[in-house]
């Protein structure tokens, strides 16, 4: 097993061939997709297209674990689209089993500090919808600025789209001066 990173609770780590089955639980669940899309993942969605992404090297995606090896979910530093070089987006997506317990907060740092540490990045940025407040928190909990709420045209609007999209972002500079206590 390949690792990237560790936390005191968590082992992130390259994904393989056999994350199939558990990344199709994990985006079969409604409540874990409710701010994502309205129908479950399908199969030969996460075999043929999902999968295949995470597994290059250059991907940004990192399976997630706890240190008993129970899988949790994956984090994300990915290029935007049209983003400067430097900028990567903070994503993250768990098991509902695994939400309240700080493991969103936790792998999010680690993830950050990596980036703006070993990576060479200037700017994180994350972005969900306005009514997912718990995303939202734990954005705001890593030190992720609100930057501006915008909307977007869907064909198929989830619940609660009505009310915008928000981008958040930390640069490398605000981070070093929150870590240095100022």
């Amino acid at each position: 097993m390949h690792v990237f990173l560790e936390t005191e609770r968590l082992v992130l780590r390259r994904f393989t061939e056999s994350d199939v089955d558990k990344l199709v639980e994990l985006d079969g669940d409604p409540e874990v997709m409710r701010y994502i899309d309205s129908v479950p993942t399908p199969r030969e969605e996460v075999e043929n297209r999902i999968l295949p992404g995470f597994l290059r090297e250059d991907s940004g995606y990192w399976a997630a674990e706890d240190r008993d090896g129970q899988f949790l979910g994956w984090f994300a530093l990915s290029p935007n689209e049209g983003a400067p070089d430097g900028e990567l987006e903070l994503g993250y997506r768990l098991r509902k089993s695994a939400w309240g317990k700080g493991y969103a907060t936790e792998g999010s740092l680690a993830l950050i500090g990596w980036g703006f540490r070993e990576a060479g990045l200037q700017r994180v940025t994350a972005n969900t919808m306005f009514v997912n407040s718990g995303s939202r928190r734990v954005m705001e909990k890593c030190g992720l600025k609100h930057i501006r709420t915008y909307h977007e045209e869907f064909e198929d609007p989830l619940p609660g789209t009505e009310h915008g999209e928000v981008e958040y972002a930390l640069t490398k500079d605000e981070w070093l001066t929150a870590r240095a206590g100022g």
